[in-house]
């Protein structure tokens, strides 16, 4: 039997793009280690429809 792993899907989503007023959103999956950070993560990604870095935040 295959044992649960500690990693695990994340979604980010951009914290500057709704205060900005244009449509859509700026969202990202990646993974992440619960034992290793069991915080939500915070990292600068691109957000394609800004044309510049911003703060995405983990939801969910």
């Amino acid at each position: 039997m295959a044992k649960k792993g500690n990693r695990v899907q994340v979604i980010l989503e951009c914290t500057e793009h709704k205060d900005s007023g244009k449509p859509g959103t700026s969202r990202y999956i990646t993974t992440k280690n619960r034992k290793n950070t069991p915080d939500r993560l915070e990292i600068k990604k691109f957000n394609a429809i800004l044309k510049r870095y911003t703060l995405h935040k983990e939801i969910k």
